[in-house]
């Protein structure tokens, strides 16, 4: 078990302006990674992206040089998240899908981002990541999801892991439950978590399905989620009524399924009685192989 990052300025919750860039982009090579850190490649001859004058849902947080774009796949709800250094505009990506990723892309290329990683926070059933087909298209990408996924991929995740773009990671908590691959990625700060479909705002990932197990999630998110800083803001995978973030303090307080006893989200969660997911079928197997399969 990893020991949790020391707390660094946690920025407040708030929703500010994001960045954009005005420059070429610039391809740079994938370096070793080394101590269990996944250290993509670091470009060089780059310029610092200059602001814009144009307001966004996003949020820059306090940290110098961080980027951070919220999009959204209105069919699954899923959100994806474009985090970037602003000086060496190294990229990740986290939970791609498949329908957007010419808008994906798009973006990327106006931004004159090198992605680096495409991240999948756990093997989704309702939709087909882009995963693949983005490493297709993008020289140099590498995919990750966990270890425990049973999903193939260029790097595997494991328990303090860190994925690094630039100066910034993002540190790997194992929170098994919706599936056993699921995992939470924490900002270096603690000023950001991106929870997948563990921790949804004012609810969490059903676990009737897909390895699923209630008192699991309930564990996960009470020791992995629960013990990061009050302000820290929450990310979803998905959202069905609009919300965009939460924070840890307002999930504990808040979250009508998470604030009850284990013997009483238990009983909640097996009393759900949710209809299959409609995709199931082909996005479990396609996410297996990154998204690929019969595509």
């Amino acid at each position: 078990m990893c020991s949790i990052l020391s707390r660094r300025n946690p920025v407040q919750r708030a929703l500010a302006l994001t960045h954009l860039l005005a420059a070429r982009p610039d391809g740079s090579s994938h370096a070793a990674a080394g101590r269990r850190r996944l250290h993509p490649g670091v470009s060089t001859g780059v310029h610092p992206l200059p602001a814009a004058s144009r307001s966004y849902c996003s949020r820059m947080a306090q940290n110098q040089g961080l980027f951070f774009r919220q999009l959204f796949e209105k069919e699954s709800s899923t959100y994806t998240y474009l985090l970037a250094d602003t000086d060496t505009r190294d990229a990740i990506i986290i939970d791609p899908v498949l329908e957007t990723i010419d808008r994906d892309l798009k973006l990327i290329h106006e931004l004159g981002l090198n992605l680096k990683v495409a991240v999948n926070t756990h093997c989704h059933a309702d939709h087909i990541t882009s995963t693949g087909l983005m490493k297709k298209r993008l020289v140099g990408l590498k995919s990750a999801i966990s270890k425990f996924s049973g999903a193939t991929a260029d790097i595997l995740l494991s328990e303090g892991d860190e994925i690094t773009f630039g100066k910034h990671h993002l540190k790997v908590r194992e929170t098994p439950g919706h599936t056993d691959g699921c995992v939470a990625l924490v900002l270096e700060d603690q000023s950001m978590v991106f929870t997948g479909d563990t921790l949804l705002i004012r609810g969490c990932g059903r676990t009737d399905f897909q390895q699923g197990c209630a008192k699991t999630l309930y564990n996960s998110v009470h020791q992995k989620i629960f013990t990061l800083p009050d302000q820290c803001l929450v990310y979803p995978a998905h959202d069905y009524l609009g919300q965009t973030a939460s924070t840890v303090s307002e999930e504990r307080k808040f979250n009508p399924r998470l604030t009850k006893s284990l013997e009483e989200f238990v009983d909640i969660m097996k009393n759900l009685n949710l209809p299959k997911p409609k995709k199931i079928d082909i996005s479990v197997p396609a996410n297996l192989v990154c998204g690929v399969h019969e595509v």
